[in-house]
């Protein structure tokens, strides 16, 4: 039996991003919610293991290793390696304790409750959470989102036990620098450990087995990234399938076989795929079934095969960015709950990488432009060639912008170097706006700053184009 203390609109199973937006969400147009999140605090893999603390220990890294000022001042920064580690793990706790305490705040303050717990769909709308204490309570819901997220893949035959060898979430709890390290899988995830490490001054091997990296970003800008990585320290082995992951015998190394050749370095970290983190939820009981890597197939609304239950963030898939989870969960609970107002998710899309330096891109790349059949020109602007660059030593950084020739739209922007994430949001804007190259001629920006790079990638492109009519 259950109480009206027991009884919801809306139960959302995961804390996260997804979670919490949607959550809040509903509550903002009167509806009863509450929110089941296993861990003791929410955030899920966003604040805890993977968004937050990975760039948290990026800037860290940055500011520890002094990367930062060698590169403008010839100034040498020697960190005794056990404190540097410290220093870095002090702060990624401090980040992610107080981003906690917000969505707590952020729950408390729409009156959604905060549930600890293990949650399990009993039935079609109940749904059972098992306490810490092992008591168990069974919720009502008209509605149940399930925003669980995803975790590392590991597969069978690499010894994830040994204190050498790490995931992607493991590698945060990490107890020593290593002297080397080798990265299985260059996807986002193992791009950005890359360049941390290798900005602290270790060596990195970066495996990759198909023949690029970061297929979906434009392809110029991603080898202006590879040359960055080379010279922080980073050797790239692309095309070279990982075969047996072992332990050495000496019991401080590991080695990793690729083809002929056996890699040998003190740490792993394996950063190749995620599954979804939909066991054990009672998904049977009612008629959901995931798919292999565990993930939920959710139509155009985010309902699964059960019109009820509805799914949002990393376990439903690509693209697995927590802006586009928060989007997806708001979305979700709209259309659920007949809300007039956020109906669809944006189809222009913001992608940032977060390496050193950051890659950044929004819209059409210089490639899929053409591939679509667009007559597009392209217009570059160099970090090199702005004052703000050459003060911040920021040189290796460009801004690129991809207009169709035709209507003189903007179509796309990539943007590489410190920043890139903050600054490809201005021509964000003018891309959704529909805005022409004009734009940038026209606008007055602040002297020094990196944001007038527009200005000079659109004069670029303006030589390229027909006068005006």
């Amino acid at each position: 039996m259950t109480g009206a203390a027991d009884d919801f609109d809306l139960v959302v199973i995961g804390g996260g991003p997804a979670g919490e937006k949607g959550a809040v969400q509903a509550a903002y147009f009167g509806k009863r919610v509450a929110v089941v999140e296993r861990e003791r605090e929410p955030g899920g893999a966003a604040v805890h293991t993977g968004t937050l603390p990975s760039k948290t220990l990026r800037e860290s890294a940055l500011y520890l290793s002094g990367r930062r000022s060698r590169a403008l001042y010839g100034v040498a920064v020697e960190l005794e390696a056990r404190g540097m580690l410290h220093g870095l793990m002090r702060r990624k706790h401090a980040i992610a304790e107080a981003e906690s305490a917000r969505i707590r705040q952020n729950l408390a303050r729409h009156q959604v409750e905060l549930i600890e717990g293990h949650a399990r769909l009993a039935a079609p709308h109940q749904v059972s959470v098992t306490a810490p204490d092992g008591s168990v309570r069974t919720l009502t819901a008209k509605v149940v989102l399930i925003a669980t997220g995803t975790k590392p893949r590991q597969p069978e035959g690499i010894d994830f036990a040994s204190p050498l060898i790490h995931d992607s979430d493991e590698v945060l709890l990490i107890e020593e620098l290593p002297r080397s390290l080798t990265i299985l899988g260059a996807g986002v995830i193992g791009c950005e450990y890359a360049c941390m490490f290798a900005a602290l001054g270790i060596p990195v091997e970066l495996v990759e087995a198909r023949d690029e990296i970061l297929g979906f970003m434009d392809r110029e800008l991603v080898g202006a990234l590879e040359r960055a990585m080379a010279e922080l320290g980073v050797t790239l082995r692309l095309g070279q399938a990982w075969g047996a992951v072992t332990l050495g015998a000496d019991g401080q190394s590991v080695h990793t076989r690729l083809g002929s050749e056996t890699l040998v370095t003190h740490h792993l970290l394996f950063a190749a795929g995620r599954t979804g983190c939909t066991a054990d939820l009672g998904l049977e009981h009612v008629g959901v079934k995931p798919n292999a890597r565990g993930l939920l197939e959710v139509d155009e609304h985010y309902r699964t095969a059960a019109p009820y239950v509805l799914a949002a963030g990393d376990v439903i898939g690509f693209p697995a960015l927590a802006s586009t989870s928060m989007e997806q969960a708001r979305v979700a609970v709209c259309h659920a709950f007949g809300f007039d107002y956020k109906l669809s998710v944006s189809g222009t899309l913001p992608y940032g990488i977060y390496t050193i330096p950051e890659l950044s891109s929004v819209g059409e790349s210089e490639e899929s432009a053409r591939a679509a059949g667009l007559e597009v020109v392209v217009g570059r602007a160099f970090f090199r060639e702005n004052a703000r660059g050459q003060i911040t030593g920021d040189t290796e950084g460009i801004t690129k912008l991809v207009v169709d020739r035709n209507t003189r739209k903007i179509v796309g922007v990539h943007v590489f170097g410190e920043r890139a994430s903050e600054l490809v949001h201005i021509g964000h804007t003018a891309l959704m706006a529909g805005a022409t190259v004009d734009l940038f001629i026209e606008m007055v920006f602040n002297f020094p700053t990196l944001a007038e790079t527009y200005k000079y990638a659109a004069y670029a492109c303006l030589a390229q184009l027909p006068p005006r009519g």
